[in-house]
């Protein structure tokens, strides 16, 4: 049906309204980041800097740079294991009858919705009863394991591929490693798109992992956020030092949904088809 221009212009309007709604607080913060302390502790929070200042961002770079690094050298490694390794659990699932494959999935699913926290004593009783230390590798492989059910994601993609077309490599003489490799992943690109994108936002973003069996010198920038919140000087909040720092360390989720988020869309509209 043809849309009449009144009502055009009403969606437009509608979507404009929502488009302020999200980003004017992330507006706010960018505006205030740039005024100076005592601009902040006069109370202008709504007003426009009388003059812009860089210098809180140069201090929140100086005071972050070490945990930005490490949530770098956590976040890729584990980004890649983990999909690679959902990716692989996902096509087995999907593509090969074994005994106790329903509990496996009802056991994938329910590990999905649980919390990070009910993991956490488990977790720190089996590292001490192993006896190993805080590191990034343990950071790392902890991440992998709790990443497991994003199996569903690529079962879920691998419904709708062809059974067919599987046949006709293995008479090829493709062996297992072979079709997956070659044939399953080169083809399913937007899944693991969105995959990607999902767990490099959520390893980033996550908090009480990285604090409780990160190595103290190489916090992740989550817990390094947490510890500058109580910076202060003379008992005034640097809230501009806050601002800056908490835009700083969403820079690298933001940079991944603008290179790759055109492809997240299509990878979620087909997985949604599919499932």
């Amino acid at each position: 049906m043809k849309k009449t221009w009144p009502l055009r212009a009403l969606l437009h309007a509608l979507a404009l309204a929502v488009a302020l709604l999200m980003a004017g607080p992330l507006l706010l913060m960018l505006m205030n980041s740039f005024k100076s302390g005592a601009e902040l502790s006069a109370g202008h929070f709504m007003a426009w800097p009388q003059a812009f200042s860089a210098q809180a961002w140069r201090e929140a770079w100086v005071l972050l740079h070490g945990s930005f690094a490490s949530s770098l050298m956590l976040a890729v490694p584990a980004v890649l294991l983990s999909s690679l390794l959902a990716a692989l659990n996902g096509f087995v699932l999907c593509k090969y009858r074994f005994r106790g494959e329903q509990w496996v999935s009802l056991l994938l699913i329910v590990a999905f919705f649980l919390p990070v926290k009910v993991y956490l004593l488990p977790l720190a009783i089996s590292m001490a009863k192993l006896g190993l230390s805080k590191s990034l590798g343990l950071l790392i492989a902890i991440h992998v394991i709790y990443s497991l059910p994003l199996a569903l994601f690529f079962r879920n993609h691998f419904l709708g591929f062809p059974d067919e077309l599987l046949q006709a490599a293995r008479l090829d003489g493709a062996g297992f490693w072979a079709l997956f490799t070659r044939l399953v992943l080169p083809l399913s690109r937007p899944i693991f798109v969105v995959v990607i994108i999902l767990q490099f936002t959520t390893l980033w973003n996550e908090y009480l992992f990285g604090l409780v069996f990160g190595p103290d010198e190489a916090r992740p920038i989550t817990a390094a956020l947490a510890q500058l919140a109580a910076h202060s000087e003379g008992g005034v909040r640097a809230y501009n030092l806050e601002m800056a720092a908490a835009l700083l360390a969403a820079l690298p989720t933001l940079a991944v949904y603008l290179i790759a988020g055109r492809h997240f869309a299509r990878g979620l509209v087909a997985g949604a088809v599919k499932g």
